[in-house]
C-alpha cells in the first residue's frame, strides 16, 4: 500500500518544450519503464494537432505499442472534441488511453495565449469533449495559472475552487492544481488545498507544480500536509509550455521524479517506486535527450539513508 500517487509525465508535459522530435519507439521504451518500476499513472501522449506540437504525431502509434498492465492508467492529454473522439476510436480499436485530461485556464489571459479561447468558450468545450468522451475514461481536470498567472498576476482562489466544482459537477472527480509558473508559496498551497478539500470533498487533488523559482519541492509538502496524495513528476524536472507557445522566462519544468521520490520516501512516505529502478529510468531519460537534466538526485544520488536501507531490504 502507498501513500500517495505520483504520475510519470515526462513523455507528455516533458517533451512538449522539446524542439527535436523524439523517436516512437524511444518514447515507448521510456514509458513502459515507468510503469515497471512503479508507477500507477504515466502521461504517455497528447492528442494534439500534430502543427502545433509536432512531437506528439505518433500519439496513436505510441499508444497502441504500449502493452495493458493491471492497475497503471495511461494519459492522454485532450485539447478538443476532436481529440477525444480520437481518444475513444484508439480505444475501440483495442489499444488507447485510459485516462484523458481536461484543460482549462484561471485567467482570461492565459487562457487566450494557452488555448485560443475565452474562459467561456473553453468551459463550453470542455462540457462537449465529456460527453464525447461516453464515460469510457478516468477523466482528470486540470486548472492551469492556479497559483498565479504570468500576464494578470494573482489569481482569485474562490475562482480556482469554482473551476473544480464545475469539473466535479461534470462528473471529472480528479482535478490538477496546476502552479504553470511556479509562483506558488508554502502558505498559499496550504490555504488553497485546505479549502479545496473542506468544500469540494468529492474530488481528487492532484498537485501539479512547476519548479521555475526552486520552491515546488517545499509546495509539495506543503500540499501533502494540506491533505493531496496526488502528485504529478518528471524525470530530470523537464517540461514546461510548448515549444511554439513560449510564455514566463527561466527554467520551466516540472518537479523533478528523483527528487520528489527521494524526498518523499526520506520523510517516510511511501510512492511504491524502485528506487534501483528510478536511477535507472533516470538515466535513460537523459540518453533520450542526450543532455545532462534539471535532478540533484540524479547528479548526487539517492539520500544515503534510503540507499543503505535498499540494500538491507534486498
Amino acid at each position: 500500500m502507498t501513500d500517495v500517487t505520483l504520475c510519470e509525465c515526462f513523455a507528455r508535459d516533458g517533451l512538449q518544450h522539446e524542439v527535436d522530435f523524439i523517436p516512437t519507439e524511444t518514447k515507448v521504451a521510456l514509458v513502459r519503464q515507468f510503469a515497471e518500476i512503479g508507477f500507477k499513472r504515466v502521461e504517455a501522449t497528447s492528442y494534439s494537432n500534430p502543427k502545433v506540437v509536432p512531437q506528439f504525431a505518433d500519439a496513436s502509434e505510441l499508444l497502441k505499442s504500449l502493452p495493458r498492465r493491471e492497475g497503471v492508467f495511461y494519459k492522454a492529454t485532450c485539447a478538443n472534441v476532436r481529440a477525444v473522439e480520437r481518444a475513444v476510436d484508439d480505444l475501440t480499436a483495442g489499444f488507447g488511453a485510459n485516462e484523458i485530461s481536461l484543460l482549462v485556464s484561471a485567467s482570461e489571459s492565459h487562457s487566450m495565449k494557452n488555448l485560443r479561447r475565452s474562459r467561456d468558450d473553453q468551459w463550453h468545450n470542455v462540457t462537449d469533449m465529456v460527453q464525447a468522451a461516453k464515460g469510457q475514461f478516468r477523466l482528470i481536470g486540470t486548472v492551469s495559472v492556479a497559483m498565479g498567472c504570468p500576464f494578470e498576476g494573482d489569481v482569485d482562489p474562490a475562482s480556482v475552487i469554482e473551476d473544480v466544482r464545475r469539473f466535479a459537477a461534470l462528473g471529472v472527480l480528479h482535478v490538477a492544481i496546476g502552479d504553470t509558473t511556479g509562483m506558488a508559496t508554502p502558505k498559499t498551497v496550504k490555504a488553497l488545498f485546505s479549502q479545496l478539500h473542506a468544500e469540494v470533498p468529492e474530488v481528487h487533488t492532484v498537485a501539479h507544480f512547476h519548479d521555475t523559482r526552486g520552491t515546488a519541492l517545499v509546495n509539495y509538502v506543503a500540499a501533502l500536509d494540506a491533505g493531496c496524495r496526488y502528485f504529478d513528476c518528471a524525470f530530470g524536472g523537464v517540461g514546461g509550455h510548448p515549444a511554439k507557445v513560449k510564455y514566463g522566462g527561466g527554467h520551466t519544468g516540472n518537479v523533478s521524479t528523483e527528487d520528489l521520490v527521494s524526498l518523499f520516501e526520506s520523510m517516510g512516505v511511501s510512492t511504491g517506486i524502485d528506487l534501483e529502478g528510478m536511477l535507472e529510468a533516470s538515466a535513460q531519460c537523459e540518453a533520450a535527450l542526450g543532455r545532462s537534466l534539471h535532478s540533484r538526485v540524479a547528479m548526487s544520488g539517492l539520500h544515503p539513508l534510503l540507499r543503505s536501507g535498499a540494500k538491507a531490504a534486498a
